[in-house]
């Protein structure tokens, strides 16, 4: 069993670190802005400290131990200290999308950062300047097997922007169980190696993104061993609170072609963000144990997740035939996003709901033009070359400088290639159309992201929305009678889940109990759970507009 185990673990090794250390090399660092320092946020006052406070308070019992030594800095990353900033930030610089509010954890990719640097900023981008005092780093070990999950016995995690010092907490953890600190372990490669993390790039590779983007922050480092992801989850759940962010470390499949990498990253994507770990548990990824683990801190915290960024290697390499897939996802509290932002079409985007050039509404012809040109150069930009652009207030109708909620939906010879938006305003709308537009493309979990070659095929419809107002009705039947189909966009919450379908949907689903019933089902309920006492329903219209199609 031992060795069959040392086999599987050889082949894993191999996968994740192949690409940091056999490929290329780090080749063509991206020039950024210098790195600005962010401001700290001013202290809270005096209050009961939570057990993360507490915990997280004092010294550390290690702080005279040496130090963890950098492993793979000028191999995974740079070595230089300069170097190391201007790539960072040249990455953080590319990374967009809207920013979640009390982000609470982090999917992260582990390779070279010639290869995954891009989508881990996705991550780190959302992490800046926030007042987090512990981060939890959690990855998978690529070198020894032990029972457990380990935390290095070291003052802190040295790179080339510094010392970050242990938690206090890390410590306490590893006093008890699943954690260990000690022997035994039986090392794999390399062979001079004492500890688990001591050539461990899956932790390492985290850290420099941190410092970049965090001021002042202790770190538990804890690589897994063989452990069950929901007893280290159980255990780290009362020393959570708000100044305390999770890491998952993870690249998803390996070393398949394109086309089934594609495929892989998909259902592993989906997986974690519907946080289904029966699902999750099937799918590929190396670092699956620490996002298990992430994942029922989620289901217990009721958090909520967003899908930033996935790629694969061949967006570097240009190989196709053999690559590595990486997403960037977010978990957050729920509140700390805008409501609704995700998809809200059912199988297929209808047409015609109002032109570009249409009349009435609350937007006239050449302001629909405008809100179709910039998501068509947003799709453009995002899929082609990998950038977000920056439009300035100035260039936008003074119109579309207020705040609105629109999705963004894509079509491929009429059926859907991606949907998402926002059911309430939380920014200006033309930068609601901007960003709905680049996460249709790269961000809706259903579909592999938008190829270049696809771009001249997908036609665009943008549907902007009025504020939802709740539907007061007595029954499922009184419900039934007040639906108006064509007309009303509706919003579908039961206990803690929802779901949203736009008012195009009903052209596929015209029946209303139809209606219902998917609508329930994609938010992961039973058909019929909109019968059920206490269902909340708001309905909205939309103003929307779409592309001449040629």
């Amino acid at each position: 069993m031992r060795n069959k185990q040392l086999l599987l673990f050889g082949a894993a090794a191999l996968a994740c670190a192949l690409l940091g250390l056999i490929l290329i090399g780090l080749r063509g660092r991206p020039k950024g802005l210098p790195f600005l320092a962010e401001e700290q946020p001013a202290p809270k006052a005096a209050e009961a400290k939570t057990p993360a406070a507490a915990a997280a308070g004092g010294e550390n019992p290690w702080r005279n131990e040496p130090a963890r030594e950098p492993a793979v800095a000028g191999r995974f990353y740079p070595g230089d200290k300069a170097a190391l900033t201007d790539m960072l930030q040249g990455f953080l610089d590319k990374a967009g999308g809207e920013r979640v509010e009390r982000l609470r954890g982090l999917v992260c990719p582990h390779a070279g950062y010639e290869y995954s640097g891009q989508t881990a900023a996705f991550s780190y981008k959302q992490a800046q300047g926030r007042d987090y005092r512990t981060v939890i780093v959690m990855a998978p070990s690529h070198h020894s097997l032990f029972e457990g999950a380990y935390i290095a016995p070291v003052c802190g995690y040295k790179t080339p922007l510094g010392l970050v010092p242990l938690s206090p907490l890390a410590a306490k953890l590893a006093a008890q169980a699943p954690f260990k600190s000690q022997p035994p372990f039986q090392m794999a490669r390399p062979t001079r190696a004492a500890r688990p993390d001591q050539f461990e790039h899956a932790l390492e590779v985290q850290v420099p993104f941190l410092q970049h983007v965090l001021k002042d922050f202790t770190l538990v480092p804890i690589v897994f061993g063989e452990v069950e992801p929901a007893a280290v989850a159980k255990a780290l759940l009362p020393f959570l609170d708000e100044q305390t962010l999770v890491v998952a470390s993870s690249d998803l499949s390996h070393f398949h072609t394109d086309v089934e990498a594609r495929a892989l990253d998909s259902a592993c994507i989906k997986a974690i963000c519907d946080l289904d770990a029966e699902s999750l548990r099937e799918q590929e990824a190396c670092g699956k144990a620490p996002i298990l683990a992430l994942v029922e801190l989620a289901r217990q915290k009721g958090w909520k997740t967003r899908l930033l960024d996935s790629r694969n290697s061949s967006a570097v390499t240009g190989d196709k035939s053999n690559v590595v897939g990486y997403s960037a996802i977010a978990f957050f509290e729920r509140g700390g996003a805008a409501m609704g932002s995700s998809s809200a079409n059912g199988k297929g985007a209808p047409n015609g709901v109002g032109a570009a050039n249409g009349k009435g509404g609350r937007f006239n012809a050449d302001e629909r033009q405008w809100m179709l040109k910039l998501a068509r150069n947003t799709l453009n930009e995002v899929v082609g070359r990998r950038n977000m652009p920056q439009i300035a207030e100035k260039e936008a109708p003074e119109t579309l400088r207020a705040d609105g909620a629109c999705f963004v939906t894509l079509t491929i010879g009429g059926d859907l290639r991606g949907c998402i938006g926002h059911i309430v305003a939380v920014e200006p709308l033309y930068k609601a159309v901007a960003d709905n537009a680049r996460s249709a493309a790269v961000e809706d979990y259903r579909f592999n992201p938008v190829q270049p070659e696809e771009l001249k095929k997908i036609h665009i419809e943008i549907s902007v929305l009025s504020k939802p107002e709740p539907l007061a009705f007595s029954s499922p039947e009184d419900l039934l009678k007040k639906l108006q189909p064509n007309k009303d966009g509706v919003v579908l919450k039961v206990g803690g889940r929802g779901a949203t379908f736009l008012p195009q949907v009903w052209e596929k689903l015209p029946d209303k109990v139809d209606f219902l019933n998917h609508l329930s089902q994609k938010a992961g309920m039973p058909a019929a759970a909109w019968r059920e006492p206490g269902t909340q329903v708001s309905i909205y219209h939309v103003e929307a507009f779409e592309e001449e199609r040629n």
